[in-house]
């Protein structure tokens, strides 16, 4: 499927002097610090979110990063990511940052939590306790042009092609999170299989 043309949202949504959350390796929280601060060298291991919203044919959505982001700019990646603010529950950011990046709805399904590393270049890093969530929407996507190049609805086949062929399009965690996504998805949301 082509790209889709991204819709005039031009809000400003988030900074790197957000507060986010430290934590330990058990997601148990032990501070704050800026989300510039966060990313830096080996990054220091904060809570966040990747979220995975489908439609009702069992396509992905998925979005390029803005190529203003300091990492992974103009990477694929899943439907959404992003971090908890200090004060914030882990279930009032995933709903707040859906709606603020893609402009969609959806109920959202907690299905696993991992910690991960990854460095990008010799800019930063993610260092973070991410929890992994799964929606339906068949809802107007309508992006932030902030925070978002492109996006497309894609097929897991077509997805995993892709994967296989160009995989330093994709970020790393999206990547990871897919592996253990894509067996599941379907029965978790109660998607009909592809006839």
């Amino acid at each position: 499927m082509a790209d889709e043309s991204v819709a005039q949202r031009d809000d400003v949504v988030s900074n790197d002097d957000e507060i986010l959350i430290l934590v330990d390796a058990e997601d148990r929280e032990i501070g704050s610090m800026t989300k510039a601060r966060c990313h830096e060298g080996d990054g220091t291991l904060h809570r966040a979110f990747s979220l995975f919203v489908f439609n009702r044919a069992g396509e992905l959505l998925v979005q390029q990063r803005s190529a203003n982001k300091k990492l992974w700019p103009l990477h694929w990646s899943n439907s959404c990511c992003s971090h908890p603010r200090h004060g914030e529950t882990t279930d009032e950011a995933i709903y707040r940052r859906l709606a603020e990046e893609l402009g969609v709805r959806s109920e959202l399904h907690f299905l696993y939590k991992f910690q991960y590393q990854a460095r990008y270049q010799n800019v930063g890093s993610e260092n973070e306790v991410c929890s992994v969530y799964l929606g339906v929407s068949d809802d107007e996507v309508r992006p932030n042009s902030h925070e978002i190049a492109a996006w497309r609805w894609i097929a897991a086949k077509d997805l995993e092609q892709e994967m296989r062929s160009d995989a330093e399009s994709f970020t790393p965690w999206f990547t990871m999170e897919w592996e253990r996504v894509r067996p599941r998805y379907r029965d978790l949301l109660g998607i009909e299989p592809a006839t």
